[in-house]
């Protein structure tokens, strides 16, 4: 199984509500684009702008939501992202965070 974890800042000025308002809407598209290939997709977008179970300021958190992307096989991940990135997705994005990473893991169940 191969899984790609994208961490997101939203961007300045935009509340938490409107950017999880966004990427909710948002992440249908993705699902539908990487169709058949996508497994599995998992949203997690930050609950609140109080993070007092840190103790910090939550302006001082790096992320805002991490997504999850599970695909079967390395030619299913391949066939997404082998392929040119969707123009329309990728200004989409740009105009909602300020700074996004991902990583490309293969997941180990425990369970």
């Amino acid at each position: 199984m191969i899984k790609v974890m994208w961490f997101l800042k939203r961007a300045d000025g935009l509340s938490l509500q409107e950017f999880t308002a966004w990427w909710e809407e948002h992440l249908h598209l993705i699902a539908a684009r990487q169709a058949p290939y996508l497994k599995r997709y998992v949203v997690n977008i930050r609950t609140s702008d109080d993070d007092t179970w840190s103790g910090k300021p939550a302006a001082d958190c790096e992320w805002d939501g991490v997504a999850e992307q599970w695909f079967e096989t390395e030619e299913d991940f391949d066939h997404v992202y082998g392929r040119p990135a969707a123009a329309e997705t990728r200004n989409d994005t740009l105009h909602h965070v300020s700074r996004f990473e991902r990583i490309v893991v293969r997941e180990i169940p425990v369970v």
